[in-house]
């Protein structure tokens, strides 16, 4: 007799090796397998946002959408002397349907960073002000939202680029694909 909650799955009794088995047959069963035209796509749209194929996946699985916008942290960009670190620059030129966005840390502004981008890549971001640590949940929120939403990007579809932990808090704050530090970013051949 099968008692309630119970699954129909296999015993736990018998050894690790047998549960790891077990557990690994099981998973598998629930990953689909794509179709190799849709690996080849999504390897091809990792390699137009700069990412690897392993974290764009990861991304894609953990949001079900495709990303399709990166906020950047002034940081992250080396944008502190009024200009883009030159490697960093270099990789914004190699993107290509994205769409960017970015948060200015003090003292650079939103209308200077947007100016740096645009002369870096070409294209015209919308830019805005980082939330302050003693802005609260809501207040974080919308600043970090505001590009977006000028933008019309799902939160979701956005995958914040930065340096240092408040800005990993970011993603949390704002629900976004998620966070990615600079330097793994930018370590990424394009």
């Amino acid at each position: 007799m099968t008692m309630l909650g119970h699954n129909n799955g296999p015993t736990m009794e018998g050894g690790r090796s047998w549960r790891k088995h077990s557990w690994t047959k099981a998973r598998a069963a629930l990953l689909p397998t794509l179709p190799i035209e849709v690996v080849r796509l999504r390897v091809r749209r990792a390699k137009e946002l700069g990412l690897p194929y392993k974290t764009y996946a990861s991304v894609r699985a953990s949001t079900g959408r495709d990303v399709v916008g990166f906020l950047f942290s002034s940081n992250a960009l080396g944008a502190h002397a009024g200009s883009i670190s030159v490697p960093r620059g270099a990789k914004l030129r190699d993107l290509q349907n994205v769409a960017i966005a970015g948060l200015a840390l003090p003292p650079l502004s939103p209308d200077a960073l947007a100016s740096l981008i645009a002369a870096e890549t070409g294209i015209q971001p919308v830019c805005g002000s980082p939330p302050k640590l003693s802005d609260g949940w809501s207040s974080a929120r919308t600043k970090i939202h505001l590009p977006l939403k000028v933008m019309k990007l799902p939160r979701d579809g956005v995958l914040v680029i930065g340096e240092t932990d408040l800005e990993r808090e970011w993603s949390d704050i704002g629900q976004l694909a998620g966070y990615l530090k600079a330097e793994t970013y930018f370590a990424t051949a394009s």
